[in-house]
């Protein structure tokens, strides 16, 4: 089961890994691929495979055009982003469309289809906290898909990141063991 994921730095495994290798080769010795939540669901479930296209500072508008790299062949969509547009004081409700369209895009290509809001941002101000909030609102808003709780999954946890944008290692394997038990029903039959 190939798992097309297409986000922003949450997703690349930002600071510590990308699947782009340019961008490891930068990290250097440093690189540590236990910082991608895709490395720690193929932990917690083996079956799980993922081909991801994500990039530091995308924001949702900029993630829709990964789609077209990495769907062919996919049997699933995971789709995370958002955080960048609150950053980049775009309106969320701009974010929440464009989300909403990435949706859309691999439901009608007849993938099955996992979104996960918006994780808390440590680093950022009440007026962030006030737009993620509301931008979850509208992500939890989006039809037929499955939910990944992303936010929930680190609100309650001290300590999940190193630098107040992105998750630790643990905040890593955190989503990762999230993403495997909310995406083992998408992929095993009933």
């Amino acid at each position: 089961m190939l798992i097309a994921v297409v986000g922003d730095s949450i997703s690349a495994g930002s600071p510590l890994w990308d699947p782009d290798p340019c961008v490891r080769a930068r990290i250097g010795a440093g690189a540590d691929e236990r910082s991608q939540w895709q490395w720690w669901a193929t932990k917690s479930d083996p079956s799980l495979q993922f081909r991801t296209r994500a990039g530091y500072g995308r924001r949702t508008d900029e993630i829709a055009r990964f789609l077209d790299d990495l769907l062919d062949g996919a049997d699933l969509l995971v789709v995370q982003g958002g955080i960048n547009d609150v950053a980049q004081r775009r309106p969320v409700e701009a974010a929440g469309r464009n989300l909403a369209a990435i949706v859309g895009k691999g439901r009608s290509l007849g993938l099955g289809v996992a979104l996960a809001d918006v994780l808390p941002w440590p680093a950022g101000d009440e007026r962030a906290a006030r737009e993620i909030e509301r931008l979850n609102e509208l992500i939890h808003a989006i039809a037929d898909v499955t939910r990944l709780p992303f936010h929930d999954s680190l609100a309650a946890v001290e300590g999940w990141s190193d630098d107040g944008d992105h998750p630790s290692v643990d905040g890593h394997r955190l989503l990762g063991e999230c993403a495997a038990e909310h995406l083992a029903h998408l992929h095993r039959p009933n």
